[in-house]
Order: structure tokens, then sequence, then C-alpha cells
């Protein structure tokens, strides 16, 4: 049986991964791939803590499978406005798109 540190320590890894791209990325697109992997890794922890800890219930993963339905409205959300963003101005960069500036 693999020890509930080994996914702690692999979720802290993969959050710091998603972290990073997110904070060093201009590109919208792979800022939202950063986000998809700090929720990827926030599931390990939940989906972690259910087994270890309470296995016989199931709200780790009722939890698990909530945060997937939001990351999934998420990507579709935000795809959708960078496809809005990238008609107007021919770019997804971050540092570019300034439509709230007056």
């Amino acid at each position: 049986m693999i020890p509930l540190s080994w996914f702690l320590i692999f979720s802290a890894a993969l959050f710091s991964i998603g972290l990073f791209g997110v904070l060093s990325r201009k590109n919208a697109v792979a800022i939202l791939m950063g986000i998809e992997l700090m929720l990827n890794s926030i599931n390990i922890n939940l989906v972690a803590f259910w087994r270890y800890q309470t296995p016989a219930q199931i709200a780790g993963q009722v939890f698990a499978v909530i945060v997937f339905a939001v990351a999934a409205a998420e990507v579709a959300v935000g795809l959708a406005i960078f496809i809005s963003v990238y008609r107007r101005r021919r770019t997804v960069s971050a540092d570019e798109i300034d439509l709230l500036k007056w």
C-alpha cells in the first residue's frame, strides 16, 4: 500500500508546477493549463485523504466530482473568452489583453 505522504508530495509538486505555469506564462491558454494542473492536484489530495481517513464515506469522491465540474465549466468559459478576444485582438497574450481598460 502506498503511504499517504507520497500522494501529498506528488500533489504538492503538481500544484507547484501549475503555480509556476500560471505565474511565468504570458499565453492565456498556458495560464489556463496551469490552473487545471492546480485543480488536479487538489483532486489528488481530496481522494487521497478520503482513502486514508474515511473510506466508508463517499464525501471525498463527491468533492472531487464537484472540482471536476468546476474545472470543466472554467475551461468552457475560459476558452470561449479567449476565442472572443482572439477574434477581436488577434492575440491571446495576457500582457496585450486589456479590454477592460478605458
